[in-house]
This record gives structure tokens, C-alpha cells and sequence, in this order.
């Protein structure tokens, strides 16, 4: 049950990924920033993150913090996640989670609906499904960030809040926290963005001579 959680939790973000007040429906402003941040991404190849998830699960007391890298191919709907505990694999039909103390992978089919919330959508989340509220910006340091609340249009998520934090002169996410009805919180910080990185192909498949002894357990 917990390693399905923080798979699931994974897909939610991070991102997917990189992912509103209910008194406002549309607002002009966020959409505008929003908007940017999309065409910016759109515009790359293939984009590499390395980010740090923050896991805080208020009820149980419990918080860890685990580093991973992300790659992503958002107009073919492809990427790799690879994480302390995990890896996540999708050529845009399947997917492979790769349960890394278990020794096990689970192959699954990737769900493409447009409620569905994958890394390969990490900057574009908000375009189908939310309400979204700028809130204002603040400077740190020598950079200036932008906060937009997104709330899910459907009120039966488990989540009733993502918070994203925009480094306004590049344009790209920066944070993302994920707000949960019971409590729990996750943070997910991008920590580098690298456009249009050369990767093979094959780094969107999962190739199991790679993972010797691996089990390979198959949920379609």
C-alpha cells in the first residue's frame, strides 16, 4: 500500500511534476503567466530537471525528502523518472514502475484521458481541470518569484490545492506543493532545468537485461 501511494503521488506531480481560489474561475493575470510558462517549455525538445520531493505525512508524523532526476519529452507524452526508491518509464502507451527494494517492475498502460495528471504534463497541468488564482510574488535573493494557486474542478480529488512558484524572468516552474485533504503535504522543488538535452531513444523504454533478477509483474 505505501509503495502504491508514493507512486501515485508521483504521478500526481511531479510531477508529475515541475503541476486557485474557488472565488475565481478564470483569472487574467495567472493565465497570462501560465501561458508563458507553457509556449516556453513547448519550445524545447527534451528538457532534464534534477528535483527534490518532500514527503510530509502530517497524520502518521512521518517526513523524508528524496532526490530525483527527471526526463521528459512532453509532445510525445514520454519520460523517466529516477528516484531513491523508484524508477518511472513511459513511451507514452506504457508505463514501468521500477520498485527498486521489491526487485520488481509494474507494467501498465498509461492513461492519456485529459484528467490524467503524468511528469509529461508537469508544465502544462493547469490547462484542463483547474481554476488557477495569481496570489502575488516575492524576491529571493537576486530572483523574483510568482505564486498561482491551482483547485481542481472536480471536488471529489484527494487534493484540494496545488501551489505552483514561478521564477518570473525565466519563465519556469520552480516549485510545486501538492496540498492534500488529509493533511499530507508534498513539495516539489526543481533544483536545475536543462532544455533540449540529447538522450537515446531507448531512455523511454524499460529494458530489463539492465535490471538483473528483476520481477517483472504485468497489470494490464
Amino acid at each position: 500500500m505505501e509503495r502504491m501511494m508514493k507512486k501515485m503521488v508521483l504521478l500526481l506531480l511531479v510531477a508529475v511534476g515541475y503541476m486557485h481560489q474557488a472565488q475565481a474561475q478564470t483569472d487574467a493575470k495567472a493565465k497570462t503567466i501560465l501561458n508563458a510558462v507553457s509556449k516556453k517549455y513547448r519550445s524545447y525538445a527534451i528538457v532534464k530537471t534534477d528535483f527534490s520531493l518532500i514527503i510530509d505525512q502530517q497524520q502518521a508524523n512521518a517526513k523524508e525528502t528524496q532526490q530525483g532526476t527527471l526526463y521528459v519529452k512532453a509532445n510525445a507524452n514520454k519520460y523517466k523518472i529516477t528516484m531513491t526508491s523508484q524508477d518511472m518509464i513511459s513511451d507514452g502507451k506504457t508505463l514501468w514502475t521500477y520498485l527498486k527494494e521489491e526487485k520488481e517492475v509494474q507494467v501498465t498502460n498509461v492513461n492519456n484521458g485529459d484528467e490524467a495528471l503524468n511528469p509529461a504534463k508537469i508544465f502544462t497541468i493547469y490547462e484542463k481541470g483547474f481554476k488557477y488564482l495569481y496570489t502575488g510574488e516575492k524576491k529571493s535573493g537576486a530572483k523574483v518569484y510568482q505564486t498561482i494557486d491551482l483547485t481542481p474542478t472536480d471536488i471529489n480529488k484527494s487534493y484540494f490545492k496545488i501551489r505552483l512558484t514561478i521564477d518570473k524572468v525565466a519563465k519556469q516552474i520552480a516549485s510545486v506543493l501538492i496540498l492534500e485533504k488529509n493533511g499530507n503535504k508534498y513539495t516539489y522543488n526543481v533544483k536545475t532545468f536543462v532544455p533540449n538535452v540529447k538522450v537515446p531513444e531507448s531512455t523511454f523504454t524499460f529494458d530489463a537485461k539492465k535490471y538483473p533478477g528483476v520481477e517483472v509483474v504485468d497489470l494490464r
